[in-house]
């Protein structure tokens, strides 16, 4: 997994966030990747909603279309 310090992620603007909340960062491949694996994980624990979910999907993968 791609790891960003503390400083890198408040660097980031809040688009490269999946979600609101500064939630699922998705500033290149990697975390796109990442956010995926995570988002998926929590739908099936019950600790995302369905629409939150689409909407991960839907920006990671704009992400991934543009790397």
């Amino acid at each position: 997994m791609s790891r960003l310090t503390a400083a890198e992620r408040d660097a980031l603007p809040d688009s490269a966030f999946a979600l609101p909340g500064r939630r699922y960062p998705i500033p290149d491949a990697p975390h796109a990747r990442d956010a995926l694996a995570r988002a998926s994980e929590m739908l099936h624990r019950g600790d995302l909603t369905q629409q939150d979910y689409d909407t991960v999907v839907a920006r990671a993968h704009a992400v991934l279309e543009n790397e």
